[in-house]
């Protein structure tokens, strides 16, 4: 809200509302009360004042911040974060509209990628509670600490104070959560506000065993976003593949024959409309009693709606190694493998990546994180960022007391031996720890067709 604006937008917001106003604008916050009792604010309102009083007398009626120029109004509201907007929506129709008019928004994008350029933005959920958080590593070479900073709880979703959540994934500035019970989930876009409640098309007693992804297919006027939702346990008979399209309101089962395995617990990744994931071996080979299994990325494209070839790894894991994957400027795959014998991490960064081929650069960074942390990121879990042209990586996980954790805590480790940690807060359920994935705002619509039968 107005808390949020700069000092100096604040200041000349403030400058500009009549004399009755200001009892209002110093009750309503901390920081409008301390701007407008300071001495350079008088000067300037006053001097606003005064030619005000030549051509009419003061407004009979009080005039609030609904009151502002349009001009002016679209420089506050373009510099708000996502989580504000929905604040100045509701207060006044006049904002609502102008926050919905394409020039605004092309304004406000433009400042939210501005903003993007200084700290890094990414959805987290914590605790069942999803949050924009903001994460500035400019000066972790220059002795300057990092920080992570909450810029808001994004409340825009339906009954968001009774409905815990448990995954997010990002698509273009789409998040599709998952509810904490598994009982529904949604296709939601913070920046407007929109919404798209979907329950599972065939209710299941292990909905937790479904893997979901959100992507879209590829067209020269629009894109067309869809939900992939599948379970592919084949040890116990249970395999099933659907996908929903949000332009038709429908869902159509998928054909679907695999000989590799994804993990219940697998985190896919979008880039570029389609959702990649870690995957091994469905059948592995078996030679002395040792199970010999290849691991690979596996690519799902949303615009022919089929999964492709196995994509290769610049590493070799084995069970109970740490693999997870996360998306760089939404270009980019990066790949955290962490060993759980001797707990050395390395990050990998594609140079190249497609539904079928992938290239990869040379290892981004290799740390020993025994002397660190010494313990593993949790293999279900592990959720991360990197910043390319610092040289971190932010590891998102519980504190080090592994016997009694209490802390969500975020990890930075980069080169020539740099390590900071930064606590998130009072972690308040012990099996659900942070999880993260990189955000950019957008315009992009959430439209839902009419109503199709189900094709089985």
């Amino acid at each position: 809200m107005m808390s949020d604006l700069p000092k100096d937008l604040a200041d000349e917001v403030l400058a500009r509302l009549p004399v009755t106003s200001l009892r209002g604008i110093r009750s309503a916050c901390k920081k409008g009360s301390a701007l407008s009792t300071d001495w350079s604010f008088t000067k300037k309102h006053l001097a606003q004042a005064k030619p005000a009083t030549k051509k009419k007398f003061l407004p009979a009626k009080t005039t609030m911040m609904s009151d502002l120029p349009s001009d002016l109004a679209e420089e506050v509201l373009s510099r708000l974060p996502v989580t504000s907007l929905r604040g100045f929506r509701a207060a006044c129709k006049k904002w609502n509209t102008l926050s919905k008019e394409r020039s605004f928004t092309r304004k406000h994008l433009a400042q939210a990628k501005a903003a993007a350029a200084r700290e890094v933005m990414v959805v987290m959920v914590m605790n069942s509670r999803v949050y924009l958080m903001g994460i500035n590593l400019h000066g972790v070479h220059e002795s300057v600490d990092p920080s992570i900073n909450h810029q808001g709880k994004l409340v825009s979703l339906n009954d968001s104070d009774r409905v815990d959540i448990s995954r997010v994934y990002h698509c273009d500035g789409l998040l599709l959560c998952i509810a904490k019970n598994y009982s529904r989930f949604v296709v939601w876009n913070p920046y407007s506000c929109k919404t798209l409640w979907l329950k599972p098309r065939s209710p299941h007693p292990r909905l937790d065993w479904y893997t979901y992804a959100i992507g879209y297919e590829k067209r020269k006027s629009c894109r067309n976003y869809k939900v992939l939702r599948f379970v592919d346990l084949a040890e116990k008979e249970f395999v099933e593949y659907e996908i929903y399209e949000l332009k038709s309101n429908s869902w159509r089962v998928l054909d679907v024959t695999s000989d590799w395995k994804i993990e219940i617990y697998a985190r896919g990744v979008s880039l570029k409309g389609n959702t990649y994931w870690f995957a091994t071996d469905k059948f592995p080979e078996i030679s002395n009693n040792v199970r010999h299994s290849v691991d690979f990325l596996i690519c799902f494209n949303f615009t022919s709606e089929r999964f492709g070839p196995r994509l290769p790894l610049p590493f070799y894991s084995l069970n109970g190694d740490t693999v997870s994957l996360s998306s760089v400027r939404e270009e980019q795959l990066a790949v955290l493998f962490q060993r759980g014998d001797n707990l050395k991490m390395e990050i990998w960064v594609t140079t190249k990546i497609e539904p079928e081929v992938v290239l990869w650069s040379k290892l981004f960074l290799a740390v020993d994180m025994q002397p660190l942390t010494d313990f593993q990121f949790l293999y279900t879990d592990a959720s991360f960022i990197i910043d390319e042209e610092k040289k971190v990586v932010v590891v998102f996980d519980k504190d080090k007391d592994v016997m009694n954790t209490t802390r969500n805590t975020a990890y930075i480790v980069g080169e020539d031996g740099y390590y900071k940690e930064v606590d998130l807060g009072k972690s308040t359920d012990e099996f659900q720890y942070p999880l993260v994935c990189s955000y950019v705002p957008s315009s992009a619509q959430i439209k839902q067709g009419n109503k199709r039968k189900k094709n089985v």
